[in-house]
């Protein structure tokens, strides 16, 4: 794929991050089954990136083995019944991505009192230590994007005193939303600037954000100066809030994911930053962690989150001024994907074809 093949812009944690070893082509492991659960279908990175980058590296670690994808679209509930499943199938490793973090804690208890490694993928799961994690760093992640929106303010010379921010967070019952939302008040409480008020939003649910941003521009008005969101989605409810009420001219908004709609924002002038993760990145790495429990062996631990040994990519910040190198220079994304329609202009302006 090529999103994997030039990634010169991605810095990772530990030198030896993008290979945890050489595996066998002759290995035992051949005809097992491996489960890739996810949590939502609110994004749409999970059909579009996570799974095909897993399945590609599966298929050349082990072309023999069986992957069950499946994806709970927001539905506790339904995680259960998929995860009870691929049991029942015999899966010997299951790569979850919970809906609801504390709740899927019963989940890699169920799976691990039958001998079933269960890698936690994106979203940790702190209430039951999981055999691995595999994640960029949730964290790091919100710090970057509200250091990079506060150093901007500061730039343009937008004074303390004119207004605040909103914060929007992701949703309430993700562990990594929870991880975002610290690094983004600690990007924050440096700065001087004061958080006009914060949100929750249930399921990362785009028009949730939306309906609440609405409220907070018909509360403050132009008093708003910038918006930390804490994804692609989150920041595209508030820029549609803000731009409904006719808000003008738009305070700058964070986001994270580097979606298609996120990038044409940039692009555009309405968003002013997002996060590139190649989500493929760590799918792969979560292929390669799985094979190697099917083998026997125990993966490299990088790093600890709450007791788990994982492995924490580090991101990259992408605005205006680097979105050509970072995203489209680099392979990330096509730029025939991005640049149509009312976007091109901007485009041929950015020098991005």
């Amino acid at each position: 794929m090529k999103r994997l093949n030039k990634m010169k812009n991605i810095c990772f944690v530990g030198a030896a991050a993008l290979s945890l070893s050489i595996i066998s082509s002759t290995a035992s492991y051949a005809g097992e089954t491996v489960a890739f659960l996810m949590p939502d279908q609110a994004s749409t990175r999970y059909e579009e990136h996570d799974y095909p980058g897993f399945q590609a590296e599966m298929d050349k670690l082990c072309p023999d083995c069986k992957v069950i994808y499946q994806n709970a679209n927001a539905d506790v509930a339904l995680q259960q019944q998929q995860f009870n499943s691929v049991l029942t199938q015999g899966a010997s490793v299951i790569v979850l991505d919970p809906v609801d973090s504390s709740a899927a804690a019963s989940l890699v208890a169920l799976a691990q009192s039958q001998g079933v490694k269960v890698i936690a993928y994106d979203r940790p799961i702190p209430d039951r230590q999981a055999d691995y994690y595999v994640s960029f760093d949730n964290e790091g992640i919100g710090k970057a994007i509200a250091s990079s929106l506060m150093r901007h303010l500061e730039a343009s010379g937008v004074s303390r005193d004119s207004g605040g921010i909103l914060h929007i967070n992701g949703s309430p019952t993700d562990a990594a939303a929870g991880l975002i939302k610290q690094g983004i008040k600690a990007g924050i409480a440096t700065s001087g600037y004061k958080v006009l008020a914060e949100f929750d939003t249930p399921d990362w649910a785009p028009p949730k954000a939306q309906q609440w941003a609405a409220g907070q521009v018909s509360r403050f008005g132009d008093q708003i100066i910038g918006v930390v969101a804490a994804n692609d989605g989150t920041g595209g409810g508030a820029i549609a809030a803000m731009k409904a009420a006719g808000l003008s001219p738009l305070p700058p908004v964070t986001g994270n994911d580097a979606t298609i709609a996120a990038l044409q924002l940039i692009i555009a002038g309405d968003q002013y930053n997002t996060i590139s993760k190649p989500s493929e990145i760590v799918a792969a790495a979560a292929a390669r962690v799985a094979v190697q429990f099917l083998n026997g062996e125990t993966p490299i631990a990088y790093t600890s989150l709450y007791n788990t040994p994982s492995q924490l990519f580090v991101p990259t910040v992408v605005t205006r001024y680097n979105i050509k190198e970072i995203v489209f220079d680099s392979g990330v994304t096509a730029a025939k994907d991005v640049c149509t329609g009312r976007y091109a202009a901007g485009c041929d302006q950015l020098g991005i074809k």
